[in-house]
């Protein structure tokens, strides 16, 4: 009875948290960003003549060559004011800029190492602004590290028990796969990006066989989720891939990870994913 009541419990929280935030969320994969994935992004966004955009680009090394990138593409297609915000190398005190992005109707986290931009915004004014966008119907987008960074549990990259950084995984072990605490815009989901193209299975399996009570999903290139709510849509070029609820969840007593199975799915464009567990 306590199990059931703990769990109807999270369920219920999970439920008013979402409630409690009015915005979206445009979660790329990485890769080629088209004119077409951007469209969508701007639709979803849903800009007035007033509104801006915040490019907050702190997870790249070449910030600034980031910024460029997506200005200019963003200006091609639209005509809102596009602003640079990289708090990396700024106060994140400063209360103009605070104010300034918690106000901006977009905003959008550049890639490259998600370690990196969580250590510029986490236990700042940046995170709280950016929470308080979102509750208050902004569209927080992000592309590759910008993806993974959306998730409470966020993907790092690197292995415990197998210190050389692969792309993928080579193996299925039991508390192999390393956590950062990330933004926490998504609750119940854990992100992981590029994920046909470099072919990550194993490391989306080892983040569900570590939190088997959340749903995971595998994003790939040139392809999004739109997030509103408990559901996410997906747009884009490719597909997502969701895994959920292992059943019989194991481990050997060499370490090795094994279940019986699990929920999976794979989505295109168009196709409406639940992402409440």
């Amino acid at each position: 009875m306590k199990k059931l009541f703990a769990f109807a419990s999270f369920i219920a929280f999970s439920i008013v948290v979402n409630a409690q935030n009015k915005g979206n969320l445009f979660i790329i994969g990485g890769g080629n960003r088209s004119d077409t994935l951007m469209k969508e992004m701007l639709r979803a966004a849903d800009l007035k003549s007033d509104d801006y955009i915040i490019v907050l680009p702190m997870a790249s090394t070449i910030p600034d060559s980031g910024f460029k990138s997506i200005s200019a593409q963003l200006k091609k297609i639209d005509n809102h004011v596009v602003k640079n915000f990289n708090f990396s190398k700024h106060d994140v005190n400063d209360k103009k800029w605070i104010d300034s992005l918690s106000s901006a109707k977009l905003i959008y986290i550049l890639g490259g190492d998600q370690s990196r931009f969580m250590k510029s915004v986490l236990n700042t004014p940046v995170y709280t602004a950016i929470h308080k966008a979102f509750k208050n119907g902004s569209t927080i987008a992000g592309t590759s590290a910008g993806a993974a960074v959306m998730s409470k549990y966020m993907i790092t990259g690197n292995q415990l028990l197998d210190t050389v950084y692969k792309e993928t995984f080579n193996k299925l072990w039991d508390k192999n796969i390393e956590f950062e605490e990330g933004m926490g815009l998504l609750q119940n989901t854990i992100i992981d990006q590029h994920f046909l193209k470099r072919n990550r299975y194993n490391r989306l399996i080892s983040a569900l066989a570590a939190h088997p009570d959340l749903i995971c999903v595998g994003i790939d290139e040139s392809t999004a989720i739109i997030v509103h709510g408990n559901k996410a849509t997906v747009a884009g070029d490719s597909q997502v891939i969701r895994l959920a609820k292992p059943k019989d969840l194991k481990k050997t007593n060499k370490g090795l990870l094994k279940f019986n199975q699990a929920d999976f799915g794979i989505f295109t464009a168009g196709d409406v994913i639940n992402i409440l567990p």
